[in-house]
């Protein structure tokens, strides 16, 4: 009999901070349930949503792409259930694309951390 993989679930309730802004990343989560917003801090202390994402949307995974702090913070807007993605499941996979998708995820990646950024600047 074949094993199986069992991804570990972490449960989250209205206002709970998944991770913050500056932090490392360890893990990237793929939503089973629920809603999470992505939020960036503007320099006068104001927050701008980047995203809202539901069911089977991924979210932290370019601090792993890109060895990085997290560019963003993620809170749960709705009591939601995540699946937890590691960074080896995440670098694993990533070594093995081809070098072109590897450097569009990089670029895409980039590209997104850039818009981040002038959205904090005005």
């Amino acid at each position: 009999m074949a094993g199986k993989i069992v991804y570990d679930r972490l449960v989250f309730y209205p206002g709970d901070e998944i991770f913050t802004e500056g932090e490392e990343g360890n893990w990237a989560y793929l939503v089973q349930s629920g809603q999470i917003e992505i939020i960036k801090h503007k320099a006068d202390g104001s927050a701008v949503r980047l995203a809202l994402l539901g069911p089977g949307k991924v979210f932290g995974e370019m601090a792993l792409i890109e060895n990085q702090p997290r560019m963003a913070t993620a809170r749960a807007i709705l009591e939601s259930v995540v699946i937890l993605i590691s960074s080896e499941m995440i670098q694993e996979r990533v070594s093995k694309t081809d070098p072109l998708v590897r450097a569009l995820l990089q670029n895409f990646s980039d590209n997104l951390r850039s818009q981040g950024k002038s959205k904090t600047s005005g």
